[in-house]
């Protein structure tokens, strides 16, 4: 029996789950995804290319932490972890307290994911900025792990 390559590593909810994360120039890089009423069309090829370039940087992606900020229907930006400045991409930092709350399920359930992300913060007393969406797995290892998890994060104003 072939056993079947995963490209994600395992996503552990416990380290995320109603958290409150505390960055100082945490460092990423930036990388713009095409999309099509919110659905990426090319995600796999833009994430291609910001792997090799870490690769190639020597750098790693701590926590395997990617953050899509879908600003449009038309495009969404990628915030990709890395321990190190990486040439030939957009480096950016980000800083500040923001608030992590884990889901699991089909991708379809995202509407009602974010709707319980904003009470979440509001039981919190929370003001919470735009939310980043953090698609731990992508939908082959998804499948293989027999878990979809999405972390929901946005800044604390």
């Amino acid at each position: 029996m072939k056993k079947e390559a995963v490209c994600c590593p395992p996503f552990d909810p416990k380290k995320w789950d109603n958290k409150t994360l505390d960055w100082r120039n945490r460092r990423f890089v930036k990388a713009r995804v095409f999309t099509l009423f919110y659905m990426p069309v090319n995600f796999g090829s833009v994430m291609t290319r910001l792997v090799s370039k870490i690769e190639a940087a020597g750098a790693r992606m701590p926590d395997a932490l990617c953050l899509a900020d879908h600003a449009s229907m038309w495009g969404m930006d990628l915030f990709v972890g890395v321990d190190r400045k990486i040439p030939g991409v957009e480096n950016v930092t980000l800083s500040g307290k923001y608030l992590c709350k884990v889901y699991e399920g089909p991708f379809s359930d995202t509407g009602k994911w974010c709707k319980d992300f904003e009470a979440y913060a509001k039981r919190r007393k929370a003001r919470a900025g735009k939310p980043l969406m953090w698609y731990t797995t992508c939908p082959k290892c998804a499948k293989k792990y027999g878990k979809n998890y999405v972390a929901i994060l946005a800044r604390l104003n």
